[in-house]
């Protein structure tokens, strides 16, 4: 058992895994797949990438051992280092590459200081409605009950 082979056994792992939980494969042979197992309530199978990554990490695991003990101890660490993979790969994904701030020009913060000028204290009195809670601030006026009835 040499490294080289151990980090392409992971790699494997990893990519079938990923296969067969994320992504349709060609002509969507591989989402069929998945949607036949979900008729059968065996969804979580093919829907997990952990149990995926165990199940699929077994099969490695004993071509690459050559002693029990081994293939005993390369499963969970095959599925393992898939696992990592996988996060690696999904938190790389998540970042958005450009943040841009929003012109504080372009929109008010408050609406009434858009509205005109013998309006504005009337926007902000309280409303009295019959409901447990009113919530005041400087926004649309918004009652518990013209929630519910909304």
């Amino acid at each position: 058992m040499d490294l080289l082979r151990i980090a392409i056994a992971v790699l494997a792992v990893w990519r079938v895994t990923h296969l067969l939980q994320a992504e349709d494969g060609p002509f969507d042979v591989i989402a069929h797949w998945r949607n036949g197992l979900r008729r059968l309530s065996l969804a979580g199978l093919a829907d997990c990438f952990y149990c995926l990554s165990i199940w699929l990490a077994a099969p490695a695991a004993y071509l690459l051992g050559s002693l029990w003990m081994d293939r005993l101890l390369l499963w969970p660490a095959l599925s393992g280092a898939a696992i990592f993979l996988n996060h690696f790969a999904e938190s790389s994904q998540q970042v958005p590459s450009y943040y841009e701030e929003p012109n504080r020009e372009e929109k008010a913060q408050c609406f009434v200081a858009e509205m005109p000028e013998g309006s504005r204290w009337e926007a902000l009195k309280p409303t009295p409605a019959p409901s447990e809670f009113t919530i005041l601030s400087c926004a649309p006026r918004y009652s518990g009950t013209q929630a519910q009835q909304g």
